[in-house]
């Protein structure tokens, strides 16, 4: 089972590191989400979690579960959601004022190639 829990995670946050590397701003909003639920996963799996125990140390509990790996993922849980949202807004503001979505401003060089005009190719063949 550890060894499953370790390829998903491996699997989530490799995905996550190589859309992020991408040149196009939604790639990368979707690889900051898999990185954080690769990082979300990790931090449940490291926890120790235990089922049925009380989070809350009582005298009469012979164990106790630990409350911090679920606050960690509850945290950045929000962390990763406010995150997504300032990325899309800050996408969005770039879209519109460089007119293209790469992440440095650049044209592709498809962007560059102009678009062919078919209705003149095809004047031009029958002259």
């Amino acid at each position: 089972m550890e060894a499953l829990l370790a390829i998903i995670i491996a699997g989530l946050v490799g995905a996550g590191v190589y859309l992020v590397l991408r040149a196009h701003t939604f790639p990368v909003v979707l690889g900051l989400t898999l990185l954080s639920y690769g990082v979300n996963l990790f931090l449940f799996a490291t926890g120790r979690l235990t089922v049925g125990q009380p989070a809350v140390i009582d005298d009469l509990a012979a164990g106790y579960a630990d409350p911090l790996p679920q606050a960690l993922v509850l945290t950045a849980i929000v962390i990763a959601f406010g995150m997504t949202a300032f990325v899309i807004m800050l996408a969005l503001k770039a879209r519109k004022e460089l007119g293209n979505d790469h992440v440095d401003g650049r044209e592709d060089e498809d962007d560059r190639a102009e678009p062919r005009n078919e209705t003149r190719d095809a004047g031009e063949a029958g002259v």
